[in-house]
Parts: structure tokens; sequence; C-alpha cells
């Protein structure tokens, strides 16, 4: 009986690893801005509006930087086109919901793709396609509907359903497109290379974080004048669908992929058979006891940063606003956006840390690799270098250690009394940031590299500077076909995409209990307004509980559960 096999050498354009791993990675640069372009605030829009009158934005002063006709973040946008809040709630469930369905299935689906394209860059071409036109269609909803209604009253119901269904149809392809990423680095290279493959995607995700900065920083109509769009929003999706399309493409240009030759063995095809949704469950039912210890220690790590990564910001303007500010001073017409932009401050510093972060650590961890090229420093050098080497601690402990060191900042969050204080938390924050950005994805491309089947030798371009050694196989290299080709050997081809898939189920559910947590907490210590913002008095007591506080001091909680979870793997 034939067999599903893959067929053809993975093989990344480039003379040197650097540039390699850069083009292997360049999609993620889109991806981050275009995530950037729908959840981050860009700047103060709207401001005149009652129901848009705050923008937590890290600028200091969005009137003076962007005249307030501008709409430039997506849920200003959104009330703009008349949705109420209420209803914006609902909407920002697209996210962990799509995060939730559309990566398990589109990495089975992908796993099987018989493409002679590859298994996944049809994929991210296609996700990239649809996530550009609902960029365009979300930025230019009302010309789109205006243009078939002209009468506004009629057309306000199309508009919000139009954009409402664009941003839905947007999250589900670019979690496609962030699915198949993900496994591409994973199927291309070899074991000893998947921990430098993730720590330089966790380098382009910084980049494209900080390229989306830049991009909100300036006002792109006062520069570029209204032909690209009349306001800063629309340009903005243009830049985000044009950047996402050109990113994708040079990857996809730049990686070679093996083909998936489906022969006629009917327990390759999941789909047909099982169903997709019945093989990830199944799938995640029986995980590899190293892969599931993964995803439980992501489970937990997960649930400790939500209330960071949602709350951090409000956190530290009521920080402010409690300790910092004279009593007669607190009094504004808009607290709420005052607190937004203080709070706003520590986000450019935690995101410079994360960024430099990305770059610096992953020099001081050691690599799989680093046992198997053959190392040839000058011996003047020779000798302290072999003693760096020895005091590298590797990704596991580095990955404990950013958990311990996130639950000791979050853990005194209760106890900060100060702006100062809160934003020295807050940035410290950005060093254990980095590593869950990058060591669980890493120890997850090990793992599914391990099981795949195939020896760990791989030459990824011509480089007369690097000997490679096949590892766990013997000193043979791998089978070829006559025409270069692997012999066919898995069944049903490397689950690279499957296990990202349920890996990133065990991201997606703790923002759902995260949310329920927050509010739990929220109804027992402010059961009625923020304290900073309820009342007659504009100088609230500084004793009252900080609700905040309360849930960064239980991701802390959960934080130190997920360095035991992580600590298990040493035994597995």
């Amino acid at each position: 009986m034939a067999m599903a096999g893959l067929l053809g050498q993975p093989s990344i354009k480039g003379r040197s690893e650097a540039m390699r791993m850069v083009l292997l990675n360049f999609c993620t640069v889109g991806i981050t801005f275009t995530w950037g372009i729908e959840m981050t605030c860009k700047c103060g829009a709207a401001r005149r509006r009652p129901e848009v009158s705050s923008c937590p934005c890290p600028c200091p002063d969005p009137d003076r930087l962007f005249p307030p006709r501008l709409v430039v973040d997506c849920t200003p946008y959104l009330l703009n086109l008349g949705l109420t809040k209420s209803n914006t709630s609902l909407i920002w469930i697209a996210g962990p919901l799509s995060g939730l369905l559309v990566q398990p299935v589109i990495g089975v689906v992908s796993d099987e793709y018989t493409s002679r394209w590859g298994r996944r860059r049809p994929f991210m071409v296609a996700g990239a396609l649809v996530v550009s036109v609902c960029l365009l269609v979300l930025g230019f909803t009302k010309e789109i509907v205006g243009f078939l209604l002209p009468d506004e009253e009629l057309a306000r119901g199309p508009t919000i359903a139009l954009a409402v269904l664009s941003l839905y149809v947007l999250d589900f392809a670019i979690n496609a497109v962030m699915s198949c990423s993900r496994s591409l680095v994973v199927d291309t290279l070899p074991l000893e290379k998947q921990q430098a493959g993730a720590a330089w995607a966790s380098r382009m995700s910084a980049v494209g974080q900080v390229v989306g900065y830049g991009a909100g920083a300036f006002d792109l109509v006062q520069i570029l004048g209204t032909t690209l769009g009349r306001s800063q929003f629309q340009q903005l999706t243009l830049i985000a669908a044009a950047a996402l399309l050109v990113t994708t493409a040079t990857t996809c240009w730049a990686v070679q992929e093996s083909v998936l030759v489906s022969g006629n063995d009917p327990i390759s095809k999941p789909q047909r058979s099982l169903g997709v949704l019945r093989q990830i469950y199944h799938t995640g039912r029986h995980l590899p006891p190293r892969i599931e210890a993964i995803c439980w220690a992501q489970f937990w790590s997960w649930i400790g940063w939500f209330p960071f990564l949602f709350y951090s910001t409000t956190w530290v303007g009521e920080t402010y606003f409690r300790y910092d500010v004279p009593a007669g001073a607190r009094h504004s017409e808009d607290v709420l956006g005052e607190m937004g932009r203080i709070g706003s401050k520590p986000l450019v510093m935690y995101s410079f840390i994360t960024c430099t972060g990305a770059f610096v650590l992953p020099l001081f961890v050691r690599a799989p690799d680093e046992d198997v090229y053959t190392a040839r420093p000058p011996r003047a050098v020779a000798r302290l270098l072999k003693r760096f080497e020895d005091v590298k601690p590797d990704l596991l402990s580095t990955w404990v250690f950013g958990q311990v060191m996130f639950a000791a900042a979050m853990s005194l969050a209760p106890f900060a009394t100060s702006f100062r204080f809160a934003t020295t938390l807050v940035c410290l924050c950005g060093i254990p940031w980095t590593i869950a950005m990058w060591a669980p994805t890493a120890l997850l491309g090990i793992e599914v590299n391990k099981l795949s089947g195939r020896p760990s030798y791989r030459h990824l371009a011509n480089d007369p500077d690097m000997e490679l050694r096949a590892l766990d196989q013997g000193d043979a290299p791998p089978t070829l076909l006559g025409n270069g080709t692997e012999t066919p050997s898995s069944s049903s081809g490397e689950l690279s995409g499957m296990y990202f898939g349920i890996f990133n189920i065990y991201t997606t559910i703790p923002q759902f209990l995260g949310t329920l947590m927050a509010t739990v907490v929220f109804a027992i210590l402010e059961p009625g307004k923020s304290r900073e913002l309820g009342g007659q008095d504009p100088a609230p007591s500084k004793d009252g509980p900080n609700a905040i506080a309360a849930c960064l001091f239980v991701g802390a909680l959960c934080s130190v559960v997920a360095s035991f979870a992580t600590r298990r793997l040493r035994k597995l």
C-alpha cells in the first residue's frame, strides 16, 4: 500500500545564515504590523464625539499630532460608523475565536495539502490576499456602501454589517497566514536550527511592532495628502495591506518547500475519513508527553500574561492618579483619556526593551546547533569562548527564568504606590515577554522535528564555512532519490501544522479564562466605577483596593504554576 511522503529538499535563498533566517521569517513583519493596525491605538481621533472621548495612545498630545477629524484606531472607527460600545466588545472576540478554530483547522488541512508549490505557501498567499482585501474594505467601508446606497440613513446598517464582516474575515484569514508561517519554519529548518528560527521569528515580530508604532506616530494625511485616503486609518490600512503582501511574497519566493506526495492510504487523509475537527480532538487527547507538557506550560503562562497585556496601561495610569497627582489637580474633563496617555508612556519603553531583547537574548542562550557545528575559533580566544559557552543556560532554563521574573514583578503590583514603581515593573516584564514569544515555539519546533522521523541533516545553501553532520541517525545522510529528492517515509507527512494549531488552542483558551477571572475580580473589588473615575470627589482615597493590581497578582501566581509545569520537561 502506497503511503504519503515528502519529496524534495527544503531550502532557503540567501548567502548567509542570518539572511536566510530573515527571509524565512520576513512575513512575520507584515503579520505583526497588520495586527497592530487592527488592535492597537495609533492616536486619539474623533475626540469631540462623546462616545470616543478617550485614546490610550503613547503620544503626549494627540490633538496636536492629529486633527480631531481623523479616525485612526479601529474601535473609534467602528464607533464612528455608528456601532455601539456594547456591540464592539462582541466584535473583538473574533481574534481569540479565530485563533481557537482557524489555526488548528488550517494546520490539519495544510499538513495534507499536496500542491506542487508546497503545503504552507499556497495558504499563506491566499490568506494574505484575503487579509489585504478585507483591510481595504474595512478602511473604505463608508465609500463602498455610499457608492451603492447614496442615502446615508439607509446605508448605516449595511455599512456597519460590512465593517464587522470584514473584521471577522480579516481575523480568520490572518490566523491562517500566521499558522502556516510558523509551520513553514518547522518544516524548513533542521532540529538543531529550530531555536534560532524561533528567535528570528520573534525578532521580525519586534521589527513589525516598531514599524507599526512608527507608522502611527506620523500624520500620514499631512505627509501623503489625501490621494491614498482621507483619514489616517484609511492610509494605515493601505500600508498594512501592501506590507503584508510584500513580506509574504518575499518569504514564499525565498523558501522552497518539500512537496507532499499522497498515496492511496486512506488514513493519510484525515479530513476524508475522521473529519478535520475529529482529527484535531483525537490528536489533542493523545499528544506526545513532551508536546503536552509544553502546551500546559503555555496554558498557565498565558493565564498569567493576559491581565498584563490588556490592563497594564490602565493600571499604570490609575497608579499615577492615585499617588502622584496632587489632590487639587485631579479634576479633569477627560480623566480616562489622561489616564490612558499617562499609562501608555511605559509602553514605549517596554516595547523598546522587548525589541532589544529579541535581538540580544538569543545570543546568551545555548542552542542545539552549538554541539553540531565544528567550532574553529582562533587559539587566542578559544579558551575564553569555551568558558562562555559552558555558563550559557539552555532554552528550557531560560523559559523558567522568564516565568519566575514575570511572577516576581507582578507579585509586587499591589504594592506599587508611585508611577515610577509601576513603570519599572512594566519595563521589567519586557524581558520575560521576549522569552515568552520565543522559547515555547522553539521547544515545540524541536519536538515536532524529532517526531517527524527525518534526520536533522539539512543544507540550506552552499556554505563552505559550515560543517553539518546528521544527528540521532548515525553519520549517514538521508536516503535520496536519483533526482535529489528524499525518499517518502511518513505515512501522513509531518504534522507541524496540527501540533502548532493545538498549541494555539492552549494559548487562546487562557484569554477567555483571563476575561472571566478579571470579571470576577472587578465585581468583587470594584462593583461600581473605578475609584479613580467614580463619585463626585475628584480625589478618591488611596487606601481602596485596585482591582487591576489584584488581577496582575493572580497572573503572577499562574506564572509560578507555569514555571513548575515547564520544569516537568526535564523529567520527560
